[in-house]
C-alpha cells in the first residue's frame, strides 16, 4: 500500500492537476480570508470556511477524475487486477494519495487563524472546528469522486458525474424540504445523502461526533463499493461469475446495512456526548443552573415552535435539542404557520413571528418572541441594528420556570425617597426570574403587603421617616428578604441607616478611594473590588472583574445571630473621603479613615427561629448597564445570582444573555496589503508555477 501511495502521490505532483487543485483551494480560501477577516475585521474564520464549501464541488472532481478512469482507459487496470497486493490496499493507497494532496493546503489554512490572533481576540476553537468539518467534507467528496471514477474509463464523464453527485448531496437538504417540510420516510432516506448539513454543524462551533461518524462511515462504504466495482471485472461470464456476483451483491448489502446501523446507533447518543460546544461563549451549552433546574422538573411541558423544523434558526434548534436531551419532561413540537394559521391565537392576541416559541405547562403558558431571544444594539457606524447577544437559554428557562411554578413571586421596590430606577438589562433579569416587580410607597400602606417575597431599596437620596423604617424592620423581622443599595448623600440618613444597624451594617459617610492601582480603573473612585468566591460570585470570581464606582464603605459585624457572606471588598489601603468636593489628594489626609471595607455582602439574621436575609451593596452605579458593560457583564451576573435567592421558590433561576459576537479585529493597512497579496496571489501562483515547471521539465525528458 505504501508503494501505491508513493506512486500516486508523485504522479499528482508530476502533473499540473495536483498543483492546480492546491492552488485553487488556497486561492479561494485566501480570497474570502482577505475580504472577511482582514478587510471587514471579522474574528470568525468559520465564515471563510462556510463560503468555501462550494469550491470542493468544482475542485474535487477535477482531481479524482483520473484516479481509476485513466487506469481503465489505458488498460493498466489489468495490472491492478493481477497485482500481488490486495485490491483493498491498492484502493486505500490511491485514496490516501488524494488525501495527502488535500492535506497540504489544509495545513497552510490552519495557519490563518493563528495569524489573526496578532490583531485581536479570535475564537480559535471555533475556527479549527470549522476547518475539521471542511476537511472531513472534502474527504467524503473525494471518496465519491474515486467511486465514480471506477465506473467509467472517461475522465470527462467521471468529472461530470462526480460534480452532479456532489451537487445533489450539497442541495439535498433543500430537496427534502421541498418534498416535505415535516419529514417522511422518503426524506429520511434522501437525508442519508445530505453531506452539507453535516458539514454545516461544524461551522456553528459544534464538534458533532455524529457527523464525524457519518463522514468516516460514508468514506469507508464508498471505498468498499469502489473495490466491488473493480472486483466485478476480474471474472468473465460464467457460472462462477454468477456466484461471484451474488456474493458481491450480498456483501454490498451487508456493508450498506452496517453503515446504516452504525449511524442509527450514533444518532441515539445523548447530545451531551455527541455534541461538544466549542464556541468561546458556550453558546450551545446549557448552564449549570438550567441543568439543575431541569433535573428538578416534575411537570410535563410542551414547547411549540411556531414555524417549520427545516427553517428553524440553527442556534435555537440546538438549544431546544439540549433541553430535550436533559429532561424527559420536555417535548418540542413544530407548528407550521401555513398548516396551522390559527394555532398561535389560542395563546396570544399578538402577531407572532416565525421561529417564536410557545411554552405550555399544566398551569399556564408563556410566549417567547423570536426577537426577544437575541439582543441587539445600534451600530452608530452603519446606523443598523447589530446582534450582540443570544438569550435563548435565558428566555426558555425563564418560561419553563414560569409555567411550572406554584406561585409567582412578588418583589416590591420601595419608592418615595428619590430611589434609583433599574436599568433595562437588570429589569430583564428580573423578568426572566419571573419576579413580579411592583412599586410601593410606604406612605400609602400600613405595612409591607403579606404577599411580598422580597423588597428592594435602591440608593435612596432622602431619609425614611421613623414610621417607614419601622415598616421595613417589621417586615424583615418576620423573615423577609431585601436588597439594599446605599449611595453617598450629604443629607442625614439616620432612619435609613437604622434598618442596616439591625444587621450589624454601618455605612461610612464619604466615598471610597483606592490607593492600590490594582483595585481601580483610571480614577481611584472607580473601584475594582476583590471578589470573594461563594455561591453568588462563582461564575466570575477567578476570571472577571466587578466595577463599583463611587462606592461607600461598609463595616459588617458578625455574631451568633448574624451570619455574613462577603461578596465584594476593597484592598486594605482604601481611603474614605468624607468630603470629596474639598479633598486635595486621593491619599489619606487628616481625619480620613483607612483600611479594608465591604462593598457587598449577604447578612442572615436569626431570631426566634425566624431567619431574614439582607443583601447590601454600597455603590449606586453597581447595578447599571454602563458599569456592567465595562466588565463584560459581571455586575449583571452578580445581580442575577442575588435575585435568584429572593423567592421562596427553590427553582427560581435567571440566566444572563450570552455574548453573541466576538469584537472585530483591527488589521493595519500595511499588514492587510501584505497578507492579502500573500494569501490570494503569492501562494497560489507559486504552487501553479511549481506545477508547470515540474510538468514541463518532465515533458522534455
Amino acid at each position: 500500500m505504501l508503494a501505491i501511495w508513493k506512486r500516486e502521490f508523485k504522479s499528482y505532483l508530476h502533473t499540473v492537476i495536483g498543483w492546480l487543485f492546491m492552488a485553487a483551494i488556497l486561492f479561494f480560501v485566501g480570497l474570502y480570508f482577505t475580504a472577511t477577516n482582514l478587510l471587514y475585521g471579522s474574528a470568525y474564520f468559520s465564515n471563510v470556511i462556510s463560503a468555501c464549501g462550494f469550491i470542493l464541488l468544482l475542485a474535487v472532481p477535477i482531481l479524482t477524475m483520473r484516479c481509476l478512469a485513466e487506469e481503465r482507459k489505458n488498460k493498466t487496470d489489468q495490472l491492478i487486477l493481477t497485482a500481488p497486493v490486495s485490491l483493498g490496499k491498492i484502493i486505500a493507497g490511491k485514496f490516501l494519495a488524494l488525501v495527502s494532496i488535500f492535506t497540504i493546503p489544509m495545513l497552510v489554512i490552519c495557519l490563518y487563524p493563528l495569524i489573526l490572533t496578532r490583531f485581536g481576540n479570535v475564537p480559535l476553537a471555533e475556527a479549527y472546528t470549522a476547518i475539521l468539518g471542511f476537511y472531513l467534507y472534502g474527504l467524503a467528496c473525494m471518496a465519491v469522486g474515486v467511486f465514480i471514477s471506477s465506473l467509467t474509463e472517461s475522465q470527462v464523464i467521471a468529472a461530470v458525474l462526480s460534480f452532479a453527485a456532489l451537487f445533489v448531496c450539497y442541495i439535498m437538504s433543500g430537496l427534502c424540504n421541498m418534498i416535505s417540510s415535516e419529514g417522511n420516510i422518503l426524506t429520511k432516506i434522501l437525508g442519508c445523502f445530505d453531506f452539507y448539513t453535516r458539514f454545516s454543524a461544524f461551522l456553528t462551533g459544534t464538534l458533532d461526533l455524529k457527523a464525524v461518524i457519518y463522514f468516516v462511515t460514508v468514506i469507508l462504504l464508498l471505498m468498499f463499493l469502489t473495490c466491488q466495482s473493480i472486483q466485478k471485472r476480474r471474472w468473465s461470464i460464467s457460472v462462477k461469475s454468477l456466484k461471484t456476483g451474488v456474493f458481491s451483491s450480498g456483501m454490498i448489502a451487508v456493508a450498506i446495512a452496517v453503515t446504516v446501523l452504525v449511524n442509527l446507533v450514533a444518532d441515539q447518543l445523548p447530545l451531551s456526548v455527541s455534541s461538544i460546544d466549542m464556541t468561546s461563549n458556550h453558546l450551545y451549552s446549557l448552564t449549570d443552573d438550567t441543568v439543575q433546574f431541569l433535573k428538578n422538573m416534575q411537570e410535563d411541558v410542551t414547547i411549540y415552535v411556531y414555524g417549520k423544523k427545516s427553517t428553524l434558526d440553527e442556534t435555537i434548534s440546538q438549544t431546544l435539542s439540549k433541553y430535550e436531551s436533559e429532561s424527559s419532561h420536555i417535548k418540542v413540537e413544530y407548528k407550521d404557520p401555513v398548516k396551522y394559521p390559527n394555532f398561535a391565537s389560542d395563546y396570544t392576541s399578538d402577531t407572532l413571528q416565525e421561529n417564536s416559541l410557545i411554552v405550555v405547562g399544566e398551569k399556564r403558558n408563556k410566549v417567547i418572541s423570536y426577537a426577544d431571544m437575541y439582543e441587539t444594539q445600534l451600530d452608530y457606524n452603519t446606523y443598523s441594528q447589530q446582534t450582540t447577544g443570544y438569550d435563548g437559554e435565558g428566555r426558555i428557562t425563564s418560561a419553563l420556570d414560569y409555567v411550572t411554578a406554584a406561585e409567582m413571586p412578588v418583589v416590591y421596590r420601595i419608592t418615595g425617597h428619590d430611589e434609583q430606577e433599574l436599568d433595562s438589562s437588570f429589569q430583564t433579569a428580573m423578568e426572566k426570574a419571573n419576579l413580579t416587580v411592583e412599586d410601593l410607597n410606604l406612605m400609602d400602606q400600613d405595612a409591607i403587603p403579606d404577599d411580598a417575597d422580597a423588597i428592594m431599596i435602591l440608593a435612596p437620596l432622602s431619609d425614611f421617616s421613623t414610621d417607614d423604617a419601622k415598616k421595613v424592620k417589621d417586615y424583615m423581622a418576620a423573615g423577609g428578604k431585601a436588597i439594599v443599595v446605599t449611595t453617598y448623600t450629604d443629607k442625614d440618613m439616620t432612619n435609613f441607616k437604622s434598618i442596616l444597624d439591625e444587621y450589624g451594617v454601618s455605612v461610612t459617610k464619604g466615598i471610597l478611594a483606592e490607593i492600590d492601582n490594582g483595585h481601580y480603573y483610571q480614577n481611584p473612585f472607580y473601584l475594582i473590588p476583590e471578589v470573594k468566591s461563594n455561591t453568588y460570585t462563582s461564575d466570575f470570581a477567578d476570571s472577571k472583574y466587578v466595577f463599583a464606582p463611587y462606592a461607600q464603605g461598609l463595616t459588617v459585624s458578625e455574631n451568633d445571630a448574624l451570619s455574613v457572606t462577603q461578596m465584594l471588598v476593597t484592598s486594605e489601603n482604601a481611603v474614605v473621603k468624607d468630603d470629596p468636593q474639598s479633598m486635595t489628594s486621593y491619599e489619606a489626609e487628616d481625619g480620613d479613615e483607612t483600611g479594608q471595607f465591604t462593598l457587598g455582602a449577604k447578612v442572615e439574621k436569626t431570631a426566634d427561629d425566624t431567619t431574614s436575609t439582607l443583601f447590601v451593596f454600597s455603590s449606586e452605579n453597581l447595578f447599571t448597564d454602563a458599569s456592567s458593560q465595562m466588565v463584560g457583564g459581571s455586575n449583571l451576573q452578580l445581580f442575577t445570582r442575588v435575585i435568584n435567592d429572593l423567592s421562596d421558590e427553590q427553582s427560581s433561576v435567571s440566566i444572563p444573555v450570552k455574548e453573541y459576537t466576538q469584537e472585530n479585529i483591527t488589521v493595519p493597512q500595511n499588514q492587510f496589503v501584505f497578507l492579502g497579496l500573500t494569501t490570494v496571489i503569492l501562494l497560489p501562483v507559486l504552487l501553479l508555477v511549481a506545477g508547470i515547471v515540474i510538468w514541463v521539465r518532465r515533458r522534455r525528458r
